[in-house]
């Protein structure tokens, strides 16, 4: 391999959307922008280095490659020194993307069967040349080219220029993992940071907060009690589905306390660290909040803990 073959090398910082309200209208023909799906995984920057390395780096610049050993594997094998990719690692459950699973350890996801998948949207370089400049529509084609002799777990992301596709894709994908969509303009160049080219739509009724504890055995938890940023404490409810309570069991297991009793809530186990999560909240029957529980939701780039 030549030397000049690698154009790129980590670390890059990434390219972020702004978030908007609505889906931004598409232009008459010839159309200026690409709506792809946003979906629900580590944004992670794949290089394919000459010394036969691969790196997934996250947006905190850790290095994923470790902790997804199958699809490093699978980069290093079907793409050439000098490649470098933007996308997400997804894995799925139940026909559905599943974020908490992406947190345990690689050991588990495979004793358990859980598929991993690296999920391409844009490119930044091919062997020799650094693509960034390039508009999006140019970069789409070379990345197209690129992943052409590939296949799952290796895959481009689905994307369309047309408007009511993508308004399709948005009201009847939620229920599969699903976060969005995101527009980019098809002459936007890749450019590090935030971005008014690309915008993204996500889902709206959903809030984040702080799991810190448990109700019923803390692998197999019934409910959990979360903080939102507003300092306002909400149970979950309905009960956790068995899914639900193994995903999140996982994870809150080796961080729970002692039982103890909580005034409001009864018996209750401390989680130490707590956990980012996501839910949907609502007003209860009785003087507190609750919410719906959606997932555990770990900082970007954090990646999964290893044993």
């Amino acid at each position: 391999m030549r030397a000049d073959a690698v154009a790129l090398l980590p670390p890059v910082d990434v390219m972020r959307p702004r978030p908007a309200d609505e889906l931004p209208v598409q232009q008459e023909p010839p159309r200026d922008l690409q709506y792809s799906l946003k979906l629900d995984g580590f944004r992670a920057l794949a290089f394919i280095l000459g010394d036969g390395r691969v790196v997934l780096q996250a947006r905190s610049r850790r290095d994923l490659a470790p902790d997804f050993p199958g699809i490093a594997a699978h980069l290093r094998d079907g793409l050439p020194p000098g490649i470098v990719l933007d996308g997400e690692l997804c894995a799925y459950r139940e026909g559905r993307l599943s974020f908490t699973d992406l947190l345990r350890p690689a050991a588990e996801r495979a004793r358990d069967g859980v598929p991993v998948s690296y999920v391409a949207f844009d490119l930044l370089a091919v062997p020799g040349l650094d693509v960034r400049g390039l508009p999006l529509r140019d970069r789409w084609e070379l990345l197209g080219a690129a992943l052409r002799e590939t296949g799952p777990p290796l895959q481009r992301v689905l994307a369309t220029s047309d408007e009511r596709t993508a308004r399709d894709w948005y009201r009847d994908l939620r229920d599969t993992g699903v976060e969005g969509i995101v527009a980019k303009r098809l002459d936007s160049v890749y450019r590090s940071g935030a971005t008014w080219a690309w915008r993204k739509v996500r889902y709206a009724d959903t809030t984040d907060g702080t799991l810190f504890g448990v109700l019923g055995p803390p692998d197999r938890p019934r409910a959990l009690l979360v903080r939102l940023a507003d300092e306002r404490t909400v149970t979950t409810s309905p009960r956790l589905t068995p899914a639900q309570a193994h995903e999140v069991g996982a994870l809150t297991a080796p961080r729970a306390g002692p039982l103890t009793e909580d005034p409001e809530h009864g018996p209750v186990r401390r989680i130490d660290p707590p956990v980012p999560v996501e839910v949907r909240r609502r007003a209860g029957r009785q003087r507190q909040d609750v919410a719906a529980f959606v997932r555990v939701r770990a900082e970007e780039g954090d990646g999964p803990r290893s044993k």
